[in-house]
């Protein structure tokens, strides 16, 4: 299916938010763009592509989303370098992993043409609203959800899918102290771990919950059937470097593909940084810990990049890691962002311009 950009219409909002918006202080995801894109897969394909201004959606109290759970979401970034030009970060593997969620979920693909031409539309639409202030980015929102009606427990005959943004700023700010999770898994083998679907995210919502009560801003994820093996920090990939050697855990049907992840897998390689990916047992974690081989455990997603963890909590003690000038997380997080915002060569292909 061959898209153009001309092809897709726009129809813009009356009257912009803009000046409303207060960039030197930005929040992450609270403050909207003007516009978002939108189509609809009915009678057994994509259509109505257009772009229209951001706003509620009227939907029908018996639409399957609400009863059944259909639905998949990515998360994305456009950064605005210095010459004011617009750029994404391997957006094609956004869209692949929409699709492999979509399939799972019993929900129609999107044609690779449509979900980059609209995601383009829409960025030169609210190109005013992608902040140029280090540190800060806007945040990209593509998701499918089943918008057919019915009571019926099977898959919908008509999906929605809509490209949403939000200026941000950084998503983690301080340190970030974790619980190992024992009791509660965020997924199990057979199961939609590997999709970006929303219901992962809300079974992970509880734990979390008495992780904070505990004092814990996250929780690292465990297997479900012995937890014994480390699987991802809260919504994150996670990392750990022990001596010299980073680790990282391989993924599979309960763990997400991250796009950072991967990167950070390719850039430590590329870097001659010793690099593990295999399963992780928590007594590994803990014995580096109190042997002091543990140097730094990081998270790895979209929203944060990179995210040093400063402490992880296990059965009632607390370890602390210490603070390091040469970490990998600074590393690699500057690597990765300085691609990003095209302040340096990109030898690996992932920034793709989009104007």
């Amino acid at each position: 299916m061959e898209v153009s950009l001309k092809q897709i219409p726009v129809t813009k909002t009356k009257r912009s938010r803009l000046a409303e918006v207060d960039f030197d202080n930005l929040s992450f995801g609270n403050v909207f763009t003007d516009h978002m894109f939108i189509c609809e897969y009915r009678d057994g394909k994509w259509q109505d592509a257009r772009v229209i201004p951001y706003g509620p959606l009227s939907l029908d109290p018996a639409t399957k989303v609400f009863h059944y759970g259909q639905e998949a979401f990515e998360g994305m970034k456009a950064y605005k370098d210095l010459q004011g030009k617009i750029w994404l970060f391997r957006p094609l593997e956004n869209q692949k992993r929409l699709n492999k969620s979509a399939v799972r979920l019993a929900m129609p693909e999107l044609p690779e043409a449509l979900f980059m031409e609209g995601l383009k539309t829409l960025l030169e639409t609210d190109r005013d609203w992608i902040p140029q202030k280090s540190n800060s980015s806007l945040y990209i929102r593509p998701f499918i959800f089943a918008s057919g009606t019915g009571f019926h427990a099977s898959p919908s005959d008509r999906y929605t899918f809509i490209i949403a943004c939000a200026p941000s700023g950084a998503y983690f700010s301080g340190k970030v102290s974790v619980r190992i999770e024992e009791t509660y898994s965020r997924a199990a083998n057979g199961g939609v771990g590997y999709a970006k679907a929303g219901g992962n995210y809300a079974g992970s919502f509880y734990p979390m919950q008495l992780a904070a009560q505990a004092g814990f801003q996250q929780v690292i994820w465990t297997d479900d059937h012995s937890h014994e093996f480390i699987e991802e920090a809260g919504a994150m990939n996670i990392f750990m470097r022990i001596g010299d050697t980073l680790l990282t855990c391989p993924t599979s049907d309960r763990i997400l593909d991250g796009i950072t992840r991967k990167s950070i897998v390719q850039l430590a390689e590329a870097e001659g940084i010793p690099l593990e990916v295999r399963r992780i047992r928590v007594s590994e974690l803990v014995g580096a810990a109190e042997d002091g081989s543990l140097k730094e455990l990081f998270g790895a997603g979209t929203a944060a990049v990179v995210s040093p963890i400063s402490s992880f909590g296990y059965r009632g003690k607390l370890y602390t890691l210490p603070e390091r000038e040469d970490s990998y997380a600074t590393r690699i997080k500057k690597r990765i962002t300085d691609i990003q915002y095209n302040r340096c060569a990109d030898p690996y292909g992932w920034r793709y311009e989009v104007g």
